[in-house]
Parts: C-alpha cells; structure tokens; sequence
C-alpha cells in the first residue's frame, strides 16, 4: 500500500509541515518534529531534498497547506528531482488522492511512512501479522475515499454497475483479511497467556523496557543479558520483543523484555495492532523507562511514552525513569531521586545501581537453602527443578539439595529444609 523504499526510484523527498491553530500541540508540526521525520525517512532508506513549513488557522480541507503552499512544494519537488512528498500531519483520504493528482507524485503522510518502516523491519510471524493488520486498516478507509467519485456520480453514464460491485469486494475483501489477521493474533495471545501463567505460577518477575524511538534499550538490553541484538543509531530499530534471563543478585533472577520503541504521532492502528507485543506492559512487575539524556526533547518524548503507558493500561505497574546516555549529560546536575536513575549503556556507568533499584523492587524474599529429601520423598525434586533455582544436589542418607526458593516453597517443605521454624502465630510471640 505505501510506497517502498528499497526501490531506488523513490529516494528523494520533499517533507511538509503544517502548524495550525485549530489543531492540537501533538497534530502541529513542530522544527523537532520536522527533524525527527527526516530521521524516519533516512531510517526507510529515503532522502530529505527539502522541507516546507506552512502556518494557517486551520488546515485547508482540499489540499490541507492550502493552494499556493501546494504550488510552492510543486515547484521545489520539479526542481529537486523529488519522487515523493512526505506530510508530518495526518492527511485524509480525500487530501492524499487530490494532493497526489495536484503534485503528480507519491504523497504519503507521517503514519505511512511509520508503516513503510515497520513493514521492512518486522521479522518475526507476529510482528508481520501485526504490521499487516495495521496496513489494511490505514488502507481501508483510503480505498473507499478512491471510489468516492462513483458514489457521488451514482446512475450516472458509466458508473453502473462495476464500479460498484468492485468497491464492494474490495471492501469485502480487505474486512475478511482484517477478521482473519485478527484471529491469527488473538490465537497469539493465547499463547502469552499461557506463558504468562507458567511465568506467575514459577513466580519468576518480569521487568519490560519501554521508551521513546532511539533511546537505547536494546544498547541496555544488550549490555545487561549479552543479548546481542543490533543495536544501531537509527529510529525503529527493534521492532520483535526479545525477552532474556537477567540475575540480578544470587537470589533473585528476572525475565527482562525489550519492546518497540515508542514515537510521537504513533499511528492509533499500529498502537492497535502492537496490543499482542505491548499487553505485556500491563502484566509486567516493573517497566524500565529509558530515557535519551542527551535529547533537548527527553521532556516531550518521556511525556509521548507515559501518555502510551496509560492508552494500554499499565499505569499502576511500578516503574524506574532510566536516564540513558548520561555520558553525553549536558547539564550541570543528572537527573535523580527516588526511581530514577542515571546510566550509560554504551559504557556500562550507573548499571551497577539500576540493578540495585531493580531488585529493591522485585526482591521476593527468596533465599538459598538445604533441604534434606528422604528418598521416599524424591518426587519433590522434579518439583524443585520446575518451581525453583536448584544449585547442587549430593546423594547421601538422604537427597541434601541446595536450592534458591521463594518463602512460599520454603513454607510447603517445611521440616525438609535445614534450620526450619514453624511460624508463631502473632499471640504466641
């Protein structure tokens, strides 16, 4: 549906802005915002051949910039050699098709590009038929806005019939494939689900990554677990979850998750569709907000990131502000106080005290233990594999194994543990 980059031919763009005072500080474009759509472009593979700002009251509802701003782009797409033009606002369906006409070539607008973007990078199943998804609800209303003229001119001379019959099964057939996408991703689900069940009932934490575009959490991801995924300086980098085992000291072990990073004017169908990789923020025990330290903007994109933390529903999880990159800190004191903390994931300064942070969090009061298993009892062991970290295991009179467990565990075994004390009951102490 969108143009793609990888094809030579649609390398040069010129990026459009438009800053109106009916429309609302996230809709506006901004210089900021200009900068970060060039970023997006050059992360497709596309190159930024001239940018043009328009300011009006309120956009113009045919060709949005208005007819001169419209005749100016032209002239700068002619004299540029330009193949495309690329709108940091949302445009209508109706504004695409007439500016395409008007201009005479490819006009995409912020959201598309994001898609383009995400549709090249997605590499698991899941994160395909989630991009996929996303695409055929962006494109449905468009197809229906290309055959409005047939819906308007209706009985008119040459519009009987098959341009009807074909709106229609193209409607048809973009709903079928929307059910179905859907479907495949609710069976996904299903499958986290049980996972998240095994994860609850072995009462192993979950910590999940969260931030804006670029701020450096798979860089941390990489630097905690040895992860080793790409980490590079570009936006969308990662887009499929990797979740890797973390220790955070002899007692407490952590599944951590990286995720999608998050970008302002986040198209509301990629949100949507992402639900299957980022309902895991809601059943997480601790997020991680990294946030890029050496951006003027860190304020506006931690801000883009809570505003999405709340759209899925996962503001009461406890959380740590990570202020990344604080070896390129510009100002005179770091980020600090309660949950926040300052690192450098490249270098690995301050990591030391986000792990401490973490397990002051997630500390579940686990401990090492000897339990004695008469051998009658060693059932129990394959139980212990299962539920808790086992360390040693010595044959002997009885089966003496050392193991990491949860007070629950501890609890349940009961006399098998060395040095157990049963409870006082509170009128007893």
């Amino acid at each position: 549906m969108s143009e793609k980059f990888t094809q030579e031919k649609y390398n040069r763009a010129v990026l459009v802005g438009l800053s109106a005072f009916s429309l609302s500080r996230e809709e506006n474009a901004t210089e900021e915002s200009m900068e970060e759509l060039s970023a997006l472009l050059e992360t497709a593979g596309g190159e930024t051949v001239g940018v043009v700002m328009q300011q009006k009251d309120s956009p113009d509802p045919r060709t949005f910039i208005g007819e001169g701003k419209v005749a100016e782009v032209r002239d700068l797409v002619q004299a540029m050699d330009g193949d495309m033009v690329i709108f940091d606002n949302s445009l209508s369906p109706s504004q695409q098709r007439v500016l395409s006409e008007v201009l005479k070539v490819s006009v995409l607008d912020r959201s598309a590009l994001i898609l383009d973007i995400f549709a090249q990078r997605a590499r698991t199943r899941e994160g395909r038929l989630q991009v996929e998804l996303a695409q055929y609800k962006y494109l449905l209303p468009r197809l229906l806005g290309m055959w409005k003229h047939l819906e308007r001119q209706e009985g008119a001379i040459g519009t009987r019939g098959p341009g009807e019959t074909q709106l229609e099964s193209d409607r048809r057939h973009i709903h079928k494939k929307i059910s179905k996408l859907e479907a495949e991703l609710k069976d996904v689900r299903r499958v986290r689900a049980t996972q998240r069940e095994r994860r609850i009932k072995n009462e192993v934490p979950v910590v999940a990554i969260v931030g804006y575009t670029n701020a450096g959490k798979s860089t941390l991801l990489n630097h905690l677990t040895g992860a080793e995924i790409p980490a590079n300086n570009r936006l969308f980098d990662t887009l499929d979850t990797t979740t890797r085992t973390l220790e955070i000291s002899d007692t407490c072990t952590v599944l951590i998750s990286d995720t999608v990073g998050f970008i302002r004017k986040l198209p509301h169908h990629l949100v949507e569709a992402f639900k299957a990789t980022l309902e895991e923020l809601e059943y997480a025990d601790l997020l991680l907000h990294v946030i890029d330290s050496s951006s003027p903007q860190w304020r506006e994109q931690a801000e883009v990131v809570e505003q999405l933390i709340h759209e899925l529903g996962a503001d009461q999880t406890p959380r740590i502000e990570v202020f990344n990159k604080c070896d390129l800190w510009t100002g005179d004191i770091r980020p600090h106080g309660e949950g926040r903390v300052s690192i450098s994931a490249k270098t690995g300064e301050g990591v030391p005290e986000l792990l401490a942070a973490i397990g002051r969090v997630l500390d579940n009061g686990a401990r090492r233990v000897t339990i004695h298993l008469p051998y009658d009892k060693g059932g129990i062991l394959e139980a212990l594999y299962r539920e808790a970290k086992v360390e040693s295991v010595e044959y002997g009179e009885t089966i003496d194994v050392v193991a990491v467990c949860t007070p629950k565990i501890i609890g349940q075994l009961g006399p098998l543990v060395e040095g157990w004390k049963p409870k006082k009951e509170f009128w007893e102490e």
